[in-house]
């Protein structure tokens, strides 16, 4: 066995150690930039509000002429831009290198203060109006705020160094430490190999124990898995055996159970159907209401029969599929004509709409799958109705069935499928036998087909199945072309 596209344990340590070195200097030097560019923005607008207070207050107690003078000079000064406005933005004194416009004046004096873009780049500004009377008119200082702040060369040099350093020492040691972990895990990689290449038994030999370290420890643990291993595999054959012989039984006695049970019930219910019919003289009322509980009873306990030996069928792979291409729409107006009846006395409608579909599938078995769907949605409809639709799909058909019933919380909509599930719902609990659902989605799966269930608590679910309009595909047989082949095949796509 080899291992390819991997780098060892020898060069990924120092690797690892340098990668991480590296990461952690850019992260120091990138916060730290941050925090220089940080306080390099407080101390410019720290300037402006100095600068701007101090010269409001001074050109207040200037005179008119002499404030154009006083105002250039202490630009020059101080290196920072200064204006003098007034409240409508038009410039009395400029002291920039390039005059803003008046709606960009009325906005810094709006601000009062902030971050402003100018001729020479990025800018801490603070708008100070003067003393009375000259309240009218404010003072604009511009601090240019360095895209660099001042002294970040200087850390990076200081963290490069550091980081060469530290990560040098780490690197070393991280590459001697790897160098003989790589060899004792090579030398029990080996063994492990050696017995991957043993007869077909999963079991092995111990591996002797070079060293006291951690790979000793997972040397040691490796061959107890070993011995537990070998213990589990003789077991899990003996169990393996047990539980088979335990499918076979469970299956044949389900099936003689459901024969047996069949039988009487048919009676049961034939003699029933006798009775009901009056043909042996009229009922009284009670009697035709208990003989109505005893079919309805009767009914569902037959369903019951049902879903048992199609789900032992399912599980024992004994169930097959005659799959041929139909048109699901009749079936669908079928099964929603059975089940107008339940609807009906209920107080609830049933509608089938679409049109005409094909789908590649066992009549029988579709009329099952729809039947268990529009059953579930009439049992737990008590008002509005269930509706059936039949589409044609690109490469197969949707059949929907859509209720107005309590719909289905999020937690249940996938545990709805397992057998024997029962909602939290009590009054639904008492109505279901929990294997309807479970037996639908197999038999779809069995066809290649799926379904989807959209659901609102309150508002009702709609089921939705595909199934397929054609047959699989046929496995490709790659018989050996003769020569005569070949040639035709290369004549007709012009090969040579």
């Amino acid at each position: 066995m080899k291992y390819r596209g991997k780098l060892p344990l020898v060069a990924l340590a120092p690797a690892a150690v340098v990668v991480v070195g590296i990461a952690a200097a850019v992260a120091i030097a990138t916060f730290g930039t941050a925090y220089l560019r940080e306080q390099s923005d407080a101390s410019a607008q720290l300037r402006s509000r100095v600068l701007a207070l101090t010269l409001a207050a001074r050109v207040s107690a200037t005179p008119v002429e002499d404030r154009p003078e006083l105002i250039e000079r202490a630009a020059q000064r101080s290196g920072a831009e200064l204006l003098l406005v007034e409240q409508d933005g038009r410039v009395v004194v400029d002291a920039t290198s390039g005059v803003p416009s008046a709606t960009r004046v009325v906005e810094l004096l709006v601000a009062s203060e902030g971050e402003a873009r100018t001729h020479l780049g990025t800018a801490r500004f603070m708008a100070a109006p003067l003393l009375p009377p000259n309240e009218h008119l404010s003072l604009v200082a511009l601090v240019s705020a360095p895209e660099k702040p001042f002294a970040s060369g200087s850390l990076m040099v200081s963290v490069a160094t550091l980081t060469a350093l530290l990560v040098g020492a780490a690197a070393l040691v991280a590459f001697a430490l790897a160098r003989d972990l790589d060899s004792d895990v090579r030398f029990v990689r080996e063994r492990i190999v050696e017995m991957a290449r043993e007869g077909s038994e999963p079991v092995g030999r111990h591996i002797p124990v070079r060293s006291v370290d951690q790979v000793g420890l997972l040397t040691n643990a490796f061959n107890l898995l070993v011995d537990r291993f070998t213990a589990a595999e003789r077991a899990y054959r003996q169990d393996l055996a047990g539980a088979q012989a335990y499918d076979r039984d469970r299956t044949a006695f389900l099936a003689a159970l459901s024969h047996e049970l069949r039988t009487p019930l048919n009676a049961i219910l034939g003699f029933t159907d006798v009775l009901l019919s009056e043909v042996d003289g009229p009922l009284s009322a009670d009697a035709r209401e208990n003989l109505t509980i005893v079919r309805t009873s009767g009914g569902h306990l037959g369903a019951l029969i049902n879903d048992i030996l199609d789900l032992s069928a399912l599980e024992s792979g004994e169930l097959r599929l005659e799959c041929r291409v139909m048109d699901v729409f009749p079936v669908a107006i079928e099964v929603a004509r059975e089940a107008e009846v339940t609807a009906h006395a209920k107080g609830i409608s049933i509608e089938v709409f679409g049109k005409p579909a094909t789908a590649y599938a066992d009549a029988r078995r579709v009329r099952q799958i729809i039947g268990n769907i529009v059953g579930n949605a009439v049992k737990f409809t008590e008002r509005g109705g269930v509706k059936v639709r039949v589409d044609p799909r690109d490469g197969g058909v949707a059949i929907a069935i859509s209720d107005s019933g309590p719909g289905i919380a999020p937690e249940e909509r996938e545990a709805i499928y397992q057998e024997y599930f029962q909602s939290l719902d009590v009054e639904r609990r008492r109505t279901g036998t929990g294997l309807g659902l479970a037996i639908t989605r197999r038999l779809v799966q069995m066809h290649r087909g799926f379904i989807d269930l959209r659901s609102e608590l309150g508002k009702g679910s709609t089921f939705t199945v595909v199934l397929p309009a054609r047959p699989p595909p046929a496995p490709p047989r790659a018989p050996a072309p003769s020569r005569q082949t070949l040639t035709s095949e290369l004549e007709i796509t012009g090969e040579t």
